[in-house]
């Protein structure tokens, strides 16, 4: 509105009139794009890559709005900012819902084999790339597309090959066999973290294995009785003097009729069951160590969908429960299963899929974590500068549980979409070769078909996003390290940690300066949304009925760092009715600027206290929403702006504008327009990072500078506006205006109805301070006649409210009721005697006098001479309407 232009603020707020066209408008204009400019300090957030499997659900929304938050209030502070969009290829959970959907067309992965399959895979990360991306445009996110990465693109490949090449070649990645957890349902490998544990209603099964000279038996239980058919030891502990004996003979494995040896072990608990246990090396990682210290063979007797293999016996090609029900049912009847204890025990399920994972012998690659955890502790445990912090703080310490307790970590993975493991076997020799380009002979070579753990593409992120690693790259120069992560705090092992580990390793540096950990969405009552409750919100259903803008408002502010968020429907409905209430405000503002330019724009004129007072609020907002927005706290951001535009512009000054926009006088208008242009703009801003859509609508209309809000400045306290007589001068006449409605409602007296009304000053200071500004009084209050002195003569049957620095007295003959009116001077009493009890005991309290800053020691001094001052008051009015 630099030039006269007209008002288009439409009567009824309309999110989707509002929202439509504003994402392209800032798109196309390449307000979000990075500058990569050197005179600007950069400030770089890279998304959390949501997977391609699906559309984004409400905690995706609350994730990316705390980002879009901080990198628009970043942007508008100065920074030169990099918002990086992409997603993950989510190799398990992709693929699975690519099989599901040939499935459906009957057909399967191994029917098109493996180039096709990855053809349609791709299709599939097309298409919902597309829905992720339109999801994206409707929250408002500030993304930089020029730079968008996907996990599986050329460039993240390289990456990826860089990384585990190098890692190999230092000895940190390696292949081996080993036990570990097994999807049957998907038929691949997971981390120890991509299994979530249960309490499952399971058994003990107690069994008699006998010794093969026939002298007896041993007890052993097992909670997996199909696994027997593995077993190649029984272990007891080498200090168990009920065993020490049996230590070196042998039991007859029963149904298999193997003979096994009893060997000695450190690890088997005397106190537990028997103090003898079963050792299956090929199904149970304990087992696994076990087997090793004794060189113990391993026989697999599972195939890898779960059912029973040839090693298995009369059982092959059974499922591995239907199994177990047999061997029950057989050493039943061999009288070697004589119990069946009831056992609840934690029971691992596949984070995907949801079978019951199974520990399974399997020739994998790892990765050799100890050395990379251990260089990731000693950065957090170095200097501020150099380490990561967790916001808030207490989850560096879940974070560096995980690291100190850390095992090798699996990243094989037996499927076919994600990065195929750069390594090829000699077709003769077996010879391993690992590269980043094949073998030049590669007719003589075959590449491993297992691809890698998607957290191993995903750990490199913050880096490999940056065409890392080419170090030189201006990209990676300018905006790496990144600055802040916001996640949930149920991926800190996931990927925080690894993020961290190999940065440190790659780039001896953190990848991120800071972790911003919220916690989940839940529903109304608490619980966790999910499928099976049917409690789930779908945020673009939020979007449709009350706007992307009351929605990020409700998710930013609706609880402090680190802590869950319910979400429910009320409160989203409350933030647009606070939209609605900064609407009326803007076009009422709007309607009266009269055609004022940026270059009119005049805060030097003759200032009403009212404008003072408006312009000193600012300044003081302005400093607690920088002071919040800057430590991550938008809860209580939220809370100063929320409290400001609705009490103090919305509901005060606006109102009071009203008496010079309506008057004669040309000087005073002018001033008010201008302060509410500023006021108003400097809101617009603030409340930009959160609203953007409706800020943007509004500030278009304003007199300002700049083609959007989203390249505004951010606003600053300007000291030279502040005026602080001029806020307790309009304390006095708000509290005085409060009181007045206040007794007026409780008599059943309307505003309308004129009374006399009296203001009895503490002195002429107050006297001259309320005078001067009596035609806020005489509008707000609508006395029939004013009396403002410092000494008068009280009339008996009144009723009077006691404010800082004045007592007010409305004689209401005939309308009050004296035992009502004590009744209520009571409350009154009872809540001031409670007041200055709490401040006698914090200003007695020597620790607080000593350590809390003098200002604060000084502020509650005041309080405390204000609440004493108003007691004395209270009390000798109720002593004269006693009296009469």
């Amino acid at each position: 509105m630099s030039e006269n232009k007209e008002v288009n603020l439409p009567p009824k707020y309309d999110p989707t009139a509002v929202e439509q066209g504003k994402y392209e408008y800032w798109v196309q204009g390449k307000f979000f794009e990075a500058e990569r400019n050197k005179e600007k300090d950069p400030f770089t957030i890279v998304i959390p890559p949501p997977n391609v499997t699906g559309k984004l659900h409400i905690g995706h929304a609350w994730d990316t709005t705390l980002q879009d938050i901080i990198t628009r209030i970043k942007r508008m502070q100065g920074y030169d900012v990099l918002y990086l969009p992409g997603m993950d290829h989510a190799g398990i959970a992709t693929q699975a819902k690519v099989e599901a959907k040939l499935r459906e067309n009957g057909t399967s992965r191994y029917d098109l084999g493996r180039e096709k399959f990855l053809e349609t895979s791709w299709d599939w990360k097309e298409e919902y790339a597309g829905f992720i991306r339109e999801q994206w445009s409707k929250l408002g996110l500030g993304l930089d597309y020029s730079r968008e990465r996907f996990t599986l693109d050329a460039g993240l490949s390289e990456a990826v090959k860089e990384v585990f090449v190098t890692l190999y070649e230092k000895g940190l990645i390696y292949r081996g066999e080993y036990i570990i957890n097994w999807d049957p349902a998907t038929k691949t490998a997971l981390s120890d973290i991509e299994v979530i544990y249960q309490d499952v209603q399971g058994h003990f099964y107690h069994m008699k294995y006998p010794l093969t000279d026939g002298s007896g038996h041993i007890e052993v239980a097992t909670t997996r009785p199909e696994t027997m058919l593995g077993d190649t030891a029984v272990a007891v502990h080498p200090n168990d003097d009920r065993y020490k004996d049996l230590i070196g003979k042998k039991v007859t494995l029963p149904i298999v009729g193997r003979e096994i040896e009893i060997v000695a072990d450190d690890y088997v608990d005397m106190e537990f069951g028997s103090g003898a246990v079963k050792i299956t090396p090929a199904h149970d990682p304990n087992d696994f160590e076990i087997g090793n210290r004794h060189d113990l063979e391993r026989i697999l007797v599972m195939n890898e969908d779960g059912t029973m293999n040839e090693n298995a016996g009369k059982y092959q090609g059974m499922d591995r429960f239907a199994c177990r029900k047999q061997v029950v049912k057989d050493l039943q009847d061999a009288g070697i299963l004589f119990e069946i204890e009831d056992h609840m025990h934690s029971v691992g399920h596949s984070e995907r899929s949801g079978a019951v994972v199974e520990p399974y012998l399997s020739t994998q690659w790892f990765v050799n974590m100890q050395p990379l955890a251990d260089a990731a502790v000693e950065l957090q445990n170095g200097s501020e500068e150099d380490k990561v912090h967790f916001v808030p703080d207490r989850f560096e310490k879940t974070y560096l549980r995980w690291m100190e307790n850390i095992r090798d970590w699996c990243i094989s993975r037996q499927l076919w979409w994600g990065h195929r493991i750069p390594a090829w076997y000699h077709k003769e020799t077996g010879e391993v070769y690992v590269g980043k380009d094949a073998p030049a002979d590669i007719e003589n070579w075959e590449q491993d078909e297992d691809v890698l753990d998607t957290w191993f593409s995903s750990a490199l992120w913050p880096f490999s996003t940056l065409n890392w690693p080419d170090t030189e790259d201006e990209d990676f120069k300018h905006f790496f390290p990144t600055n802040v992560l916001v996640t949930g705090y149920d991926i800190i092992f996931f990927w925080v940690a690894r993020m961290i580990f190999q940065s440190k390793h790659f780039n001896d540096e953190r990848p991120f300066k800071d972790v911003l950990i919220h916690g989940l969405v839940r529903d109304a009552e608490g619980r966790k949304m999910s499928k099976s409750l049917g409690n789930g919100v779908d945020p673009m259903e939020v979007i449709e009925k009350y706007g992307a803008d009351s929605l990020r408002y409700f998710l930013a502010t609706g609880s402090s760092p680190g802590q869950d968020v319910r979400f429910q429907w009320e409160k989203v409905e409350s933030t647009w009715n606070f939209v609605n209430k900064i609407w009326n405000a803007s076009r009422f503002a709007l309607m009266n600027m009269d055609g004022l330019t940026y270059e009119e724009i005049d805060l030097n004129g003759k200032k009403s206290v009212a404008d003072k007072w408006i312009l000193t609020r600012l300044n003081e907002t302005v400093e607690q929403v920088t002071r919040h927005v800057d430590k991550y706290d938008f809860g209580e951001a939220g809370r100063y702006l929320y409290n400001f535009i609705w009490d103090d512009f919305c509901d005060w000054y606006i109102e009071m504008a009203k008496l010079p926009l309506y008057g004669e006088d040309e000087e005073a208008k002018h001033t008010t327009r201008s302060v509410l242009a500023h006021v108003l703009d400097n809101i617009m801003r603030m409340l930009h990072p959160f609203m953007p859509f409706v800020t943007e609508e509004i500030w278009q209309q304003l007199p300002h500078k700049g083609e959007s809000i989203v390249r505004a400045a951010w606003p600053t306290v300007d000291s030279k506006l502040s005026d602080h007589d001029a806020t307790e001068v309009m304390n006095q006449l708000v509290s005085i205006i409060r009181s007045v409605r206040n007794i007026r409602a409780e008599v059943d007296t309307p505003m309308s109805k004129e009374i006399p009304i009296l203001v009895l000053a503490n002195n002429e200071k107050v006297k001259e301070q309320l005078t001067a500004n009596s035609s806020y009084l005489e509008r707000f209050c609508n006395p029939s006649e004013l009396t403002i002195d410092t000494a008068m003569a009280i009339p008996d049957k009144a009723m009077s409210a006691v404010v800082t620095g004045a007592e007010i007295i409305l004689p209401l003959e005939g309308l009050i009721d004296i035992d009502k009116e004590l009744q209520r001077l009571q409350t009154e009493l009872d809540k001031l005697n409670k007041e200055v009890e709490r401040v006698d005991k914090k200003l007695a309290n020597k620790g607080f006098v000593d350590k809390a800053p003098a200002h604060v020691v000084d502020a509650e001094k005041e309080k405390q001479k204000d609440y004493i001052e108003k007691r004395s008051k209270v009390e000798a009015r109720m002593k004269d309407l006693q009296n009469n």
